[in-house]
């Protein structure tokens, strides 16, 4: 129901206040200069409350706000740390807006702002202080930026449903970042010989380092690996709580199956961790040092950790082994994820088709 008043102020000048009552929301209000504005706004109003289609809420909602809601149902998502990361950057940005503030425009300004700044160095440190200090600092990717925008837009999703605060999602009308196509960077058996050997002295970075070479698992799952998941008579290492919630079974074989069993006859019964985190100084003891040293010695550029995941999977394809097969290893819903490897699989392809052609008789 709504009531229109009329008022006039001490200069004379007449406006027309209107309040929307409607049951099951906060009451509205608006203040117009006519008195056909007034009832237009009223009624159109009224019909938007009754309907489900009324989003006065986003008027009274900050972004702030959003976020501590959001967090409180993120919290449980295994990418929640990164999830909480962009949040404190647009937190920065949006923080004490209303959420109707938050337009495609305003949001394209900053993804523009992020894709400009300077986040990390090109190059590996050295060593050498003067040489290190004129080391330059890249732009943060596109895919990077994407990474930024998802996680907003999520946010966003979660006040149009279920909080309702929002007609619609605004990331929606923002254009993404073009990203490159996925890198397929993988060890040449030169590079995958002098990186073992690099890795050798280091009892944690070697096991981790065969662990992902033989199971293409991820750098969390590797490390975050319990003795639990460990299956020593089936020969597996079971993945519960992976990327995309799906339970999967590794391969452990060879050398990685000699060192984790050797491993697990020293272990303490206290810990049930296979990488036990161990504090040096007050700090957590990391293995990117060690991982940094080992590249360097072996002369291998322009690699990551996660590249060994890609490493695994070429030589799968490379292997004959099928791209189903790989996607079902690697952990991927779909195939899309592993085409990136189907040329590496040419030889194998002509071999099948040649056997197709035997069946048809036309060989």
């Amino acid at each position: 129901m709504a009531s229109i008043e009329k008022r006039v102020s001490k200069d004379g000048k007449t406006s027309y206040r209107v309040k929307v009552r409607v049951r099951g929301f906060p009451p509205e209000s608006g203040t117009f200069e006519r008195m056909s504005d007034a009832k237009r706004w009223a009624a159109d109003t009224e019909s938007a409350m009754k309907a489900g289609r009324y989003f006065g809420a986003s008027k009274r909602h900050t972004f702030k706000e959003l976020c501590e809601e959001y967090e409180k149902h993120a919290a449980t998502l295994r990418s929640f740390d990164d999830r909480q990361r962009h949040l404190e950057r647009w937190r920065s940005e949006f923080g004490p807006d209303l959420l109707s503030d938050n337009t495609p425009q305003r949001i394209m300004k900053v993804r523009e702002k992020l894709l400009a700044e300077p986040t990390r160095y090109t190059t590996r440190a050295t060593g050498n202080p003067e040489a290190d200090a004129k080391r330059e600092m890249g732009k943060r990717s596109g895919a990077a930026v994407n990474r930024y925008l998802a996680t907003l837009s999520a946010a966003l999703a979660y006040a149009v449903k279920p909080l309702g605060w929002l007609e619609s999602n605004p990331v929606e009308k923002v254009t993404k970042s073009k990203e490159p196509p996925g890198r397929v960077r993988f060890l040449s058996d030169d590079e995958r010989t002098r990186l073992l050997e690099a890795c050798r002295p280091h009892a944690d970075l070697y096991l981790a380092l065969v662990l992902s070479l033989t199971t293409g698992g991820r750098q969390s799952e590797i490390m975050g690996l319990t003795w639990a998941q460990v299956d020593f008579g089936r020969k597996t290492l079971t993945l519960i709580e992976t990327k995309n919630g799906d339970r999967r079974t590794l391969p452990l074989v060879g050398e990685a199956f000699t060192l984790l069993q050797a491993r697990s006859k020293v272990r303490s019964l206290k810990e049930n961790r296979v990488f036990v985190p161990v504090k040096e100084d007050g700090k957590r003891r990391s293995l990117r040092e060690a991982w940094e040293r080992a590249l360097s010695t072996a002369e291998i550029e322009n690699f990551h950790w996660h590249d060994l995941r890609h490493t695994a999977a070429s030589y799968l394809v490379m292997s004959g082994v099928s791209l189903v097969e790989v996607a079902k290893i690697l952990g991927h819903r779909t195939l899309a994820m592993v085409a990136r490897y189907a040329h590496l699989a040419d030889e194998h392809i002509v071999a099948t088709g040649e056997k197709l052609a035997a069946r048809l008789g036309v060989a």
